[in-house]
């Protein structure tokens, strides 16, 4: 079972780094005790000030108190036919990358490279899959690593959100279409965590997908590197609106869907009237 990327302090930390709050004024603003602050990001629970720290970081309290005491994460995606999940090391960090293929034609589409793209090989192999493009999320290190050996094992074209370069490959805009035997996949600018972070649809499987690299996890989202007020608004605008039945497929931690972030995710929960 793939461990969720993110604990409780790890998202109490992304929110106040994107929001610009210290602990001190977090604890001035929630009426807390610093040191509690502090307790809980080095994972000491404490139900109370949870609930007064979730609002001024703009978090839903009741969804962090879910994924505190570990009562809520993303239920098992069934094996769904056209897709598969590779996670991969890189320097003690497990980053995914996903083939998706249209079972019809086993025309097929690379998602990010993770850190070996190996097993995604030996699966394209077995499946009879021909990988078609290499489409990236975007141009952190652990999702381009193995893109030299990718490229060259499959001889596939290879595509790049603009504002992020890649030797090699065609930058593309939002909005770029692509087909795949019989399934389309469209590209919307999910940036804030990268400056030009993509997210992939496909629609004409049986359920829509989603490929989001770091735009969202389960249960939590990237840190906002370039701009966390634009991360969050891309994610809530443009993936959040998929249907909830649209299956997530994140850079990091396990598989979730529209539905499950919209409820229990606590940069997004409060949100939403579920």
């Amino acid at each position: 079972m793939i461990p969720l990327e993110d604990n409780v302090g790890d998202i109490i930390g992304k929110a106040q780094r994107g929001l610009g709050i210290s602990d001190s004024e977090l604890a001035q603003k929630a009426g807390v005790n610093p040191q509690t602050i502090r307790k809980l990001r080095d994972g000491d629970f404490n139900q109370d000030t949870l609930l007064s720290i979730a609002p001024v970081l703009g978090l839903d309290g009741r969804a962090l108190g879910e994924l505190a005491k570990e009562e809520w994460r993303p239920d098992k995606i069934d094996s769904l036919d056209g897709v598969a999940q590779f996670t991969t090391d890189y320097n003690g960090m497990a980053v995914n990358a996903f083939l998706v293929w249209d079972p019809a034609t086993r025309a097929a589409a690379a998602f990010d490279t993770g850190a070996d793209s190996n097993e995604m090989l030996r699966f394209a192999k077995h499946h009879k899959l021909n990988i078609q493009m290499i489409l990236l999320t975007h141009a952190h290190p652990d999702h381009v690593a193995d893109l030299p050996r990718l490229r060259e094992e499959t001889d596939a074209d290879v595509f790049t959100p603009v504002r992020e370069e890649v030797p090699g490959a065609e930058p593309i805009e939002e909005g770029k279409q692509f087909q795949l035997g019989t399934l389309q996949i469209d590209t919307r600018r999910t940036w804030g965590h990268s400056p030009g972070g993509m997210t992939y649809v496909v629609s004409g499987l049986a359920r829509p997908i989603a490929i989001v690299g770091d735009s969202i996890f389960a249960g939590s989202m990237g840190g906002g590197n370039v701009s966390y007020r634009d991360a969050l608004q891309n994610n809530l605008e443009k993936i959040l609106t998929l249907p909830g039945e649209t299956v997530i497929c994140p850079g990091h931690g396990p598989m979730t869907t529209v539905g499950e972030e919209k409820e229990h995710n606590p940069f997004f929960a409060a949100k939403f009237d579920v």
